[in-house]
């Protein structure tokens, strides 16, 4: 069986008002020195075989992030050392990626 995971954060030009939230109240949790919170998901998918990343990334591209505001990466854990597949906005990655 093989994992893909797909992790879906908001464009950093997009205001993030949850992460915000959380941000402002570590300092009244006794957590110092961080600068900013981003908040996403994180959407585990596993395939009987081998997963075609191709697929995965155009259903990430088409059902799982919204392309005008979210972008994301996918990884297939233990391979490639944990790398990224396939990474940055709803296009795929340039080589060397």
């Amino acid at each position: 069986m093989a994992r893909v995971v797909v992790d879906v954060m908001l464009k950093p030009e997009i205001l993030d008002p949850q992460g915000q939230a959380v941000a402002d109240a570590l300092p009244r949790l006794g957590v110092a020195g961080v600068s900013s919170v981003r908040i996403g998901r994180r959407i585990e998918i596993d395939f009987t075989g081998e997963p075609d990343l191709d697929k995965v990334r155009e259903v990430a591209d088409k059902l799982l992030a919204n392309p005008v505001i979210e972008e994301f990466t996918l990884n297939v854990p233990g391979d490639q050392g944990g790398r990224p597949a396939a990474a940055g906005t709803t296009e795929a990655p340039e080589d060397g990626a």
